[in-house]
């Protein structure tokens, strides 16, 4: 007869904490929110076929950011300086498509 022995619970191994869940949220919402506005740049310079453009072009940044962090579109430890081009580079994208729009 074999006996088994419960496992010991583990601490939570996903998160570093509640810095990083922020940090994490905060690129979740900055990378949707700029590929909408590229989306929304695409259609405005060039009607839908531009707004399939600005999709694409959204999509392959998502897959850059996350070739850029070993494999991981959120990785547990994500640098400050990502974070702080991500933020600049989704103001800049937001700031041209208002001055397009307006």
């Amino acid at each position: 007869m074999t006996a088994n022995v419960p496992q010991t619970a583990t601490p939570n191994s996903v998160s570093a904490g509640p810095a990083s869940d922020v940090k994490t949220f905060v690129t979740a919402v900055l990378l949707t929110f700029a590929v909408g506005e590229l989306t929304l740049l695409g259609y405005a310079l060039l009607g839908v076929f531009g707004g399939i453009i600005g999709l694409v072009g959204g999509i392959f940044g998502v897959v850059w950011w996350r070739s850029v962090h070993d494999k991981q579109v959120f990785p547990r430890d994500l640098p400050a300086k990502s974070l702080i081009v991500l933020t600049v580079a989704t103001a800049l994208i937001t700031l041209l498509a208002f001055l397009l729009v307006a």
